[in-house]
């Protein structure tokens, strides 16, 4: 089954870059001149989807604005000559038929992947998370909506990371099917050391079936009263399996103070206006402060 519905997570506090985030969403934080989030908004649309739900949390309004039309600035753009200027800004209104929806409390992943009940129905969708952003030619949710196609099955994006890290994430229980594709008949949620699958953890995306909302709608409570939607994958992964893809592209984590840092550089050493000078300006720096 086709799918044609994504949602998008970004509610969260983004805790980890206080206080950059004390008033502006981490998702509006910028990869050189594009907000992380816009990023994200045009992997969905590279991938074909063009119906996006995007589950804010309250002092999010900004997230809103960007994807609405700005007539006033654009009257002046087009009155200045910056014609360049003015269609990258009126593309972004037409990315997609973007819906947002408020989830009332910070009570984990899975409430608010219920957020979206109603605007899903009863087709599977992609989940993406609005601090993950991943750069690459193939969208990873595009290659992750290609395997869900194939199998009917629950598919996540993956790679292997570190200990320290998938303790942070999460860990799958796999078997190797064939090329980049696995089968997964077990996760869990930041395990301790001795409760490691292996070192796959899920990074950012996902297409889920519509059962998944059933699932949720059982679930109990987690720590600090929370509902992960790893938790409701789990009984997915065990009663029918699930596909994990081990993606390619390179992934950024906007929720991190570092993984920030990477994007900015990497990105902006390909960028087209900046490349040349930002290179040469990183020589410099290197040369003398390292």
């Amino acid at each position: 089954m086709k799918v044609r519905k994504a949602v998008i997570l970004a509610a969260g506090f983004g805790t980890r870059v206080l206080p950059a985030t004390k008033s502006m969403p981490k998702e509006m934080l910028t990869i050189v001149d594009k907000p992380a989030i816009q990023y994200i908004v045009e992997e969905v649309s590279r991938a074909g989807i063009e119906d996006i739900l995007i589950v804010l949390s309250r002092g999010k309004n900004i997230v809103e604005d960007h994807f609405d039309r700005s007539p006033d600035l654009e009257r002046q753009l087009e009155k200045s000559g910056k014609t360049d200027i003015l269609e990258a800004v009126k593309k972004i209104s037409g990315l997609a038929k973007i819906q947002f929806v408020r989830q009332q409390e910070m009570k984990g992943t899975g409430d608010a992947v219920m957020t979206a009940k109603a605007f899903i129905g009863s087709e599977p969708f992609a989940v993406l998370y609005g601090d993950d952003v991943i750069i690459g030619e193939d969208p990873a949710v595009a290659q992750v909506c290609r395997v869900f196609e194939e199998t009917g099955k629950g598919t996540v994006a993956m790679k292997e990371v570190s200990d320290e890290l998938v303790m942070k994430y999460s860990s799958m229980k796999t078997n190797h099917l064939h090329n980049n594709i696995y089968g997964i008949s077990d996760m869990i949620e930041k395990p301790k050391p001795e409760e490691i699958f292996s070192n796959f953890a899920i990074l950012g995306r996902c297409v889920l079936p519509p059962k998944i909302f059933e699932i949720l709608e059982k679930l109990p409570a987690g720590a600090g009263g929370e509902y992960q939607l790893t938790d409701a994958m789990k009984e997915l992964a065990r009663t029918e399996g699930m596909i994990g893809v081990d993606f390619t592209g390179t992934r950024y984590d906007m929720g991190n103070k570092l993984g920030i840092l990477k994007a900015i550089v990497e990105v902006g050493l390909e960028h087209p206006e900046v490349k040349e000078g930002f290179r040469e300006y990183l020589k410099e720096i290197c040369s003398t402060r390292l």
